[in-house]
């Protein structure tokens, strides 16, 4: 079973994600703890009525910013698991990380392959307290194993608590119909997540196991631009053959990316739109904590941060991937307190001897990724980018060529 625990401002989001599951019958509600009839008398789930409940204990928040918690419990699709279980298992979850006295909502979804829990509670206690997160993360995965073992449920694999986003899953090569794996993960990342960049763009999918590489060049006088896709293990390793956007649809094409960062970009810069992800690292941040402690903190969050290392362990380079808001950002984008060189001196190489084997894991990803990729030559690059009539073009020009060649020496 594997938990992805989430934070926000505002419960509204999360009771409205769950509200538009819940009015498509693709989700039920399964239990809720010290909250209101949450459907009218039509039948039909009300946010409001989950709000007022709520709304003693944001009144009473001193400071804390994220005050919502928002998780998901997910059993591998061989558990089969009656709706008492799972009530059972949400309750136990709840009481176990601290939220036991706490008003929350159980739902079931059922919309994907396998049926998973979402539970929406809150950050404070009634006195306006925040409940403690330390170590959520572990205390997490701690409370699941236990659990496993309880109800004799598959355990989880190591990766797959980066798998959970309704739909959105990590690439699994030895499943077969990569092409169409990969295409689920690309739509979805678009379509769900802002990034004003290739880079960035290209970080977020690698989460996910797919590669996405842009190439440009001039063909017989002729420009052209392309994106070739590929699946990862792992580890980052690419595997497979590697195959050009067009097998996919226009809608992930060159063309198509080059607006899609734009408008992510105008979005980003809009006012506020960064300000969350923003306050969460800064939250984040420790002189006495390690790198990795670091991202557990902001994992804590549904945060990833992602950071590029070079050989001698110096950082130069960091993405943020927020996936409760859909915002993928480079650390400059949020600011100079953010930057590649304000990480090296929070986090010097030197205290990071004990992540050597993470560093080599994290490093040069492009690199590996160019390394695995069979498609470096220029031929291949023709067959896979080259727009057809160019191609066609440059054959002719070729045997056109030859044919002046055989006439010359006859």
């Amino acid at each position: 079973m594997v938990a992805n625990i989430r934070s926000g401002s505002s419960p509204g989001g999360a009771l409205y994600y769950n509200k538009e599951k819940v009015d498509k019958g693709e989700a039920e509600v399964l239990s809720r703890q010290k909250l209101l009839e949450p459907f009218d008398r039509y039948g039909r789930f009300d946010i409001d009525a989950c709000m007022e409940s709520f709304r003693p204990y944001l009144d009473a928040n001193r400071r804390t910013t994220n005050t919502v918690f928002h998780t998901s419990l997910n059993p591998s699709p061989e558990d089969k698991l009656t709706d008492e279980q799972l009530r059972d298992i949400a309750r136990e979850y709840m009481e176990r990380m601290g939220y036991g006295q706490q008003p929350y909502i159980v739902f079931k979804h059922k919309d994907i392959s396998r049926e998973h829990l979402h539970i929406v509670s809150l950050r404070v206690d009634e006195n306006g307290r925040k409940i403690s997160d330390s170590h959520e993360y572990d205390r997490s995965m701690s409370v699941l194993r236990e659990v496993e073992r309880k109800y004799g449920l598959h355990p989880s694999v190591k990766g797959q608590e980066l798998t959970d986003g309704e739909g959105l899953r990590k690439v699994n090569y030895p499943e077969g119909n990569v092409k169409r794996q990969v295409s689920s993960v690309v739509r979805a990342c678009l379509r769900d997540y802002k990034c004003s960049s290739y880079g960035e763009l290209r970080t977020l999918l690698e989460r996910f196991n797919v590669s996405v590489e842009e190439r440009t060049g001039i063909v017989c006088r002729r420009s052209y631009a392309g994106v070739v896709y590929g699946a990862l293990t792992d580890d980052g390793y690419g595997i497979g053959t590697p195959f050009k956007s067009s097998c996919i649809g226009k809608d992930v094409g060159y063309d198509a990316l080059q607006k899609y960062y734009e408008k992510s970009k105008a979005a980003l810069k809009g006012r506020g739109a960064l300000d969350s992800l923003r306050q969460s690292v800064r939250d984040a941040m420790s002189p006495n904590d390690s790198r990795e402690e670091f991202r557990q903190r902001l994992r804590a969050d549904n945060i990833d941060a992602v950071f590029r290392i070079n050989p001698a362990g110096r950082i130069y380079g960091v993405t943020f991937i927020d996936h409760e808001a859909g915002i993928v950002a480079n650390g400059s984008l949020l600011g100079k307190g953010f930057s590649a060189n304000a990480f090296n001196e929070l986090y010097p190489a030197l205290k990071e001897t004990r992540q050597i084997a993470e560093q080599h894991s994290e490093q040069n990803l492009e690199q590996r990724n160019h390394t695995a990729n069979p498609l470096t030559d220029l031929v291949d690059t023709l067959l896979e980018l080259a727009d057809t009539r160019a191609y066609e073009e440059q054959q002719q020009q070729i045997r056109r060529h030859k044919k002046r060649q055989r006439r010359r020496f006859h």
